[in-house]
């Protein structure tokens, strides 16, 4: 396959920033640093991004409250951020008259593999190549987690066991902290140098430089990568999300798929192997790739090559690592982390560490000590022996099933803003553990109308109504979980919002 074209190089380049959000301002500061002219179009209104814009250099440009044709014409690079579609008639005219339109995941890459810092098989530790590469690429590692839930902790413990381990690694993506964002940082550590005479004048010192980069990919992310290849790859799940951006649910299962789609020998996969999306993936997709990466699989109904859980206990059967189920296994009894989807998220993350080179026991620790993210069935408190769980990061159907798996007796609080999902997928399961469903937002009469008797269900003015209701209906032994399949913007700021003011409500009744 002829390799595709690399821009590399962004100095004197015209380019456009569409989209200013966390990884939108990220992008700017670096490209500015690496010599490009830089605008940013956004249609937000200019009000609403000015504490965004404080963190800009004063020679960018913002356009707000419209996306402006001119600045499109005048682009020689477009990065667009996650939040915009690829779909907007700008892009698209773009795209048609050939100027390369990248996301933030991509730019990043770029930047990494364009690091002028001589051979880099001279800085990178041998540890690095597990895997035999036939021919090395001059880049540091990337580790990409991607799935439509339990991406998050998946990259969170991995980035803490190979940490554990005394790996030097760089976390960010999807998970809150923009690639370029935490690339700056680096660079703002005085660990560089920096030569204005050359095409790009980054230039990192040898022990600067992170081993392993572990990122949360979204599926947005991948819509726009080029020649983003991560070293180790894992698909945790998928099931049907973000309906109000995609047309059917083929186009975001394409988009998940983007993660291995430049993967070859040298390179390792982690899939789901319970999970019949990701399968259905892997025999329509990556068996048609004349190169293909090393494929390991987890499960927690069968045996496979990788992980899998038997007898309450994880296996790992990783022959080409000399790791087999003989030698070593876990005890999920004494993970902090708990439910279903936490083994899921345990065997994989154990997975994409132990094939990365970490040792063993790094990853038994880590798996002992990790506590879970905060808002991902998070425990708030108990009140007179009824439970409150916050998993307010559960925005989609696919994760309040998880959330629902895990738990008995439950007082369930859902709605916010539609994301055109189907909720009678939730019906048996409603009907089977849950007590009361209480409903808020703008979803909720289309909830109700999907769960319709199944269970008790009430309606909810706010988040604090819904806990005074809740409360009412439980008794002890019960469990009060928020985990809203839907989005949060109809009344918070966002799912963080949502899941803070959901535990202050909690705590007012407590105390």
């Amino acid at each position: 396959m002829q390799e595709k074209e690399r821009t590399r190089t962004f100095k004197d380049k015209n380019v456009l920033v569409v989209g200013l959000a966390r990884s939108g301002a990220g992008a700017v500061n670096i490209l500015v640093l690496l010599g490009a002219r830089v605008w940013i179009t956004d249609i937000k209104p200019y009000d609403s991004l000015k504490e965004t814009i404080k963190l800009l250099p004063l020679s960018v440009e913002v356009a707000a409250g419209e996306h402006s044709e001119e600045l499109f014409n005048k682009a020689d690079i477009i990065v667009v951020s996650p939040g915009v579609s690829l779909g907007i008639p700008p892009l698209m005219r773009a795209r048609i008259k050939g100027v390369p339109v990248i996301g933030e995941l991509e730019l990043a890459y770029k930047v990494i593999q364009g690091l002028g810092i001589g051979d880099w098989g001279q800085v990178q530790k041998q540890s690095l190549n597990v895997l035999p590469t036939p021919n090395p690429q001059p880049l540091i590692p990337f580790i990409a987690v991607t799935g439509t839930n339990g991406k998050s902790t998946v990259t969170t413990l991995v980035d803490l066991m190979l940490k554990r381990a005394g790996f030097k690694t760089l976390l960010g993506g999807n998970i809150g902290n923009a690639l370029t964002e935490e690339i700056l940082k680096t660079v703002n550590s005085e660990q560089l140098t920096v030569n204005s005479k050359e095409k790009d004048p980054l230039r990192f010192l040898p022990d600067a430089l992170p081993e392993f980069i572990v990122a949360e990919v979204s599926s947005f992310q991948l819509e726009s990568i080029e020649e983003f290849r991560p070293k180790a790859a894992a698909i945790l799940n998928i099931t049907p999300d973000h309906m109000d951006r995609y047309h059917t649910a083929e186009e975001y299962i394409d988009a998940k798929a983007r993660i291995f789609e430049n993967q070859g020998a040298g390179d390792f996969l982690v899939l789901n192997a319970d999970d019949p999306a990701v399968m259905k993936v892997e025999s329509e997709k990556l068996k048609v790739k004349s190169e293909k990466p090393k494929i390991f699989y987890f499960s927690r109904q069968k045996e496979v090559e990788g992980a899998y859980l038997k007898d309450g206990l994880i296996y790992f059967n990783l022959p080409e690592f000399n790791l087999h189920l003989s030698i070593f296994n876990l005890q999920p009894s004494s993970f902090r982390i708990k439910g279903v989807h936490n083994l899921e998220n345990a065997m994989a993350a154990s997975l994409v560490a132990l094939a990365s080179g970490c040792p063993a026991d790094a990853v038994r620790d880590v798996l002992m000590d990790f506590p879970g993210l905060e808002h991902r069935l998070e425990f708030v408190c108990e009140i007179d022996g009824v439970s409150f769980i916050n998993d307010s990061k559960g925005t989609n159907i696919g994760a309040v099933i998880k959330s629902l798996e895990s738990f008995e007796n439950i007082i369930l609080i859902m709605g916010g803003r539609d994301k055109a999902g189907d909720f009678t997928v939730l019906r048996d399961l409603i009907a089977k553990r849950v007590k009361t469903l209480v409903l808020i937002g703008e979803a909720k009469e289309k909830i109700a109308k999907a769960a319709e008797g199944a269970t008790d269900m009430v309606f909810a003015a706010d988040i604090n109504d819904a806990v005074e209701k809740s409360m009412s209906k439980a008794r002890k032994g019960d469990v009060v979980l928020l985990s809203p399949g839907c989005a949060s913007f109809d009344m918070f700021l966002n799912f963080e919002d949502k899941g803070r003011k959901f535990k202050e409500a909690v705590k007012q009744i407590k105390n």
